[in-house]
């Protein structure tokens, strides 16, 4: 019987039904603070549609405050009888967290390194493309969590050059033709794909240093790209072992299995 998984980002909620690590389905909304408890639960149940009344379990981990009250709100109103695990300070991961305040790490990334840890050989280096943040998150060789790094999202760096150049616009992010645009939208789509991918592999081979794997191996680390805008950039990369969409979800699943026993 599948979970219901929900990842509850800035921009987006990414939801699935998850069973045994397989994800079943999946649907990304828009993360709106302003959508009340009984908003929230009309909108879950026409997703599920018939599949609601199969749901045993539900696991969410958010990075928006005002949203999540409204889910703590909306889960024992509308969802009494299905068991919950909300991700937050006191959750069983089984991860260790080795970084100066555990509690200002983003729920998601834990999450993210819990599903790497069991899944993925470790080291390794979680890279999840948000359209807000693109993080990178590090688990060592006896899988703990040692921290990581965030650099500004695709969709918010488009968005910040549209707004603030005076001859900038928004442009559909795909592929260009070619690294070099020859016109403004190509010239946009280069920076954003070619320019992120880039900046990826820098950030990966300093990580990958920093845990002194050896220069060239790529079976010293798992490299996972997830996240919704992965698959934009992924290609353009050299580093990447693994891409893994759901990542997310399928560490949901895996913390709610931990805290019911």
């Amino acid at each position: 019987m599948p979970l219901l998984a929900a990842d509850i980002g800035n921009a987006h909620t990414v939801l699935g039904l998850v069973a045994d690590g397989e994800v079943l389905a999946d649907w990304r909304v828009s993360t709106n603070e302003h959508r009340t408890a009984d908003e929230w639960a009309v909108l879950i149940r026409g997703l599920l549609g018939a599949r609601a009344s199969e749901v045993t379990g539900i696991a969410v981990c958010a990075t928006v405050p005002a949203v999540l009250n409204a889910w703590r709100d909306m889960l024992p109103a509308h969802f009494p009888d299905v068991p919950r695990v909300i991700v937050e300070p006191g959750i069983r991961t089984g991860v260790p967290i080795l970084v100066d305040n555990p509690r200002e790490v983003g729920t998601d990334r834990i999450i993210n390194a819990l599903a790497a840890a069991a899944d993925y050989p470790v080291p390794a280096i979680v890279v999840d493309f948000g359209g807000t943040a693109t993080t990178y998150d590090v688990v060592d060789e006896q899988g703990r969590y040692v921290g990581g790094a965030i650099t500004p999202g695709i969709e918010i760096s488009l968005d910040a050059l549209s707004r603030g150049g005076a001859q900038l616009r928004m442009v559909e992010l795909v592929r260009p033709r070619g690294v070099i645009g020859k016109n403004t939208v190509e010239a946009l789509q280069s920076g954003m794909v070619f320019g992120v991918a880039s900046q990826v592999e820098g950030m990966v081979e300093r990580l990958l240093d920093a845990l002194g794997c050896p220069a060239g191996d790529e079976r010293a680390a798992s490299v996972i790209a997830t996240g919704y805008l992965a698959p934009l950039v992924v290609d353009e990369c050299r580093c990447f072992t693994d891409l893994a969409p759901a990542l997310t979800l399928r560490g949901l699943e895996k913390v709610f299995a931990r805290n019911q026993r």
